[in-house]
């Protein structure tokens, strides 16, 4: 089985998109014209939101991930009763 590997490019891509939308919409709630505490309200919101899109995505992944190793555990038990079988067999 052969794993899927991402290019360097990708990588710098999505890191890159993580990081600079991350900084401008930190930067955008500290320059907010808002009290401290609406500001550390919005601040925990992006934490949160930042914290729960790894878990969703990180849990996708997995789910997906079992479901392909599940298909091959059940490919390999179909191959195991086709090479059993023997058509000619009159016992």
């Amino acid at each position: 089985m052969q794993t899927q590997q991402d290019s360097p490019a990708w990588l710098i891509q999505t890191w890159a998109a993580f990081v600079i939308s991350t900084s401008m919409t930190t930067a955008g709630i500290v320059n907010l014209p808002v009290d401290n505490w609406v500001k550390g309200f919005m601040g925990m919101g992006l934490a949160f939101s930042v914290g729960s899109t790894f878990t969703l995505a990180k849990t996708t992944r997995d789910l997906y991930e079992a479901k392909k190793l599940t298909a091959r555990i059940d490919e390999a038990k179909v191959e195991k009763l086709l090479s059993q079988h023997d058509p000619l067999n009159l016992k």
